[in-house]
């Protein structure tokens, strides 16, 4: 007797005419559909963007839900505490939301102050907490919503190195920030409830029942970045996978993961016009080397490099051909693509690529571009940098004490790294002379070889009989 099985039901076919594979594909990537009918603007001097959330929060009439990884108590961290505390008196409810780790120099009176005016304040993964494994997740956004229809989203922290200071000669850091009204904004709101219910408990519903008008023609994707679900590491594959002309990516802390730089590489050595646009001077110089590492490899693929001459450059964007831009505060690397909660911005708007386009190259201006030279017969090429256009600022920088701090320690490394280079020239002269007694002289250079580790492990032997005979009874 044969059983056959029943044939299985016909599947209803979704067609989506105007919505292409690669549409799709993002959404899949990110959990976020576009969200059409939003005003987008961007924001790239970081002093006018501070200035702009500001004004912001200043027009607030129900809510301010107001989340970042690093809030300073210095000069324009008080600005915004004044604004927040302003806004709180006035019957607005006010939610503020920071990054216990990334905020760990405030001072807990900035805290209680802001509480004082009626603000609600919480601290992500506090640093003493019974669950300590949570520390590793940071909490590493930026955003400000007002009222559910008016937000920014992007890379900026709240404290002086944005703002600059001309008195003293300080330039302010270089980062990106968009201002989103409509619709969009009401989807960032979510995502700052759900991350809000995780540092202590739920927002009021009313808080979160927003439905703001269609005010402008960009279609956006909020994307809300959690621990492993790699969501926009995965969007930002498939966008340079899909990379036709052009793929500009600026970046804080590039310290792309083997999937990403392969994807990188694809695009560069297929003719796509791959420029990736890093900090000359970091604020973490550790990270700096790790940054250069693939240098040679993208060069060689076709890629062109440039690090920025400036203060700092904290920016986190990239522009794909004429059609995708994103904004936000992801860093392409391991942390923030699978480790912290991030928030970004996708947008399908000419205008917005065309504004980051723009961008883009107004910071070439001030960069230098990382070129191969070739080397010596039997030695890799070598990287040096050639200025792109020699920058004038309108006045010179004087570093702070933590960017002073920062060069120090990659001009310690520079001697360090010459240093090593002697020692590991020695080593290698020493080991080379080595080998060729061995060959040459193989049973006298045993002895000596056996007579040496005799006389090691007689010391060893003493000192091990020297440490023990030393010990106080007591200790066992």
């Amino acid at each position: 007797m044969t059983l056959t099985a029943p044939p299985l039901p016909a599947l209803p076919r979704v067609s989506a005419p105007d919505r292409d594979a690669l549409d799709l594909a993002i959404d899949r990537a990110t959990g976020a559909r576009p969200i059409g009918g939003n005003l987008l603007v961007h924001h790239s001097d970081s002093p006018r963007a501070l200035e702009a959330m500001l004004e912001l929060i200043a027009r607030a009439e129900r809510w301010v839900h107001f989340e970042n990884y690093r809030i300073r108590g210095d000069r324009i961290g008080r600005r915004f505490a004044d604004a927040l505390a302003e806004r709180a008196r006035a019957g607005v409810r006010v939610r503020v939301l920071y990054d216990a780790l990334g905020s760990v120099g405030t001072s807990g009176r900035y805290w209680r102050a802001l509480r004082r005016a009626g603000a609600e304040v919480r601290a992500f993964h506090p640093l003493l907490s019974p669950r300590f494994l949570n520390a590793i997740f940071r909490d590493h956004r930026k955003v400000v919503i007002v009222d559910g229809a008016h937000a920014m989203i992007g890379g900026l922290c709240i404290g002086d190195e944005w703002a600059g200071d001309l008195a003293r000669r300080r330039r302010p850091w270089r980062d990106s920030m968009v201002t989103v009204s409509g619709p969009a904004a009401a989807a960032a709101d979510g995502a700052f409830g759900r991350i809000w219910e995780r540092a202590g408990g739920p927002l009021p519903p009313d808080e979160l029942d927003a439905h703001p008008a269609e005010c402008g023609p960009a279609a956006v994707r909020i994307v809300a970045g959690a621990p492993g679900q790699a969501r926009m590491y995965r969007a930002v594959q498939f966008l340079a996978a899909s990379a036709r002309e052009r793929l500009w990516i600026t970046d804080a802390y590039l310290i792309a993961p083997p999937p990403l730089f392969a994807a990188l590489l694809d695009a560069a050595r297929d003719g796509v016009d791959v420029r990736l646009l890093v900090p000359g001077t970091s604020d973490l110089a550790a990270l700096r080397n790790f940054t250069r590492v693939g240098y040679r490899e993208l060069l060689h693929a076709g890629a062109r490099i440039f690090e920025w001459q400036g203060p700092m450059l904290h920016a986190k964007t990239f522009v794909v051909d004429q059609r995708w831009a994103r904004v936000g505060s992801s860093n392409l690397n391991v942390s923030s693509l699978l480790g912290n909660y991030e928030l970004d911005l996708v947008a399908e708007s000419d205008d917005l690529a065309g504004a980051l386009a723009r961008q883009f190259l107004d910071d070439l201006a001030s960069s230098r571009e990382i070129v191969s030279r070739p080397g010596r017969r039997f030695l890799p090429a070598r990287l040096v940098g050639t200025l792109a256009a020699k920058p004038v600022p309108d006045h010179p920088h004087r570093r702070s004490r933590h960017e002073l701090g920062a060069a120090a320690v990659v001009a310690l490394r520079r001697v360090a790294g010459g240093v090593r280079r002697t020692i590991g020239a020695t080593a290698a002269l020493g080991f080379v002379t080595l080998a060729g007694l061995l060959l040459v002289f193989p049973q006298a250079m045993a002895i000596v070889l056996a007579v040496g580790a005799f006389l090691l492990a007689l010391g060893s032997g003493a000192y091990a009989l020297e440490r023990r005979r030393s010990r106080e009874p007591g200790d066992r």
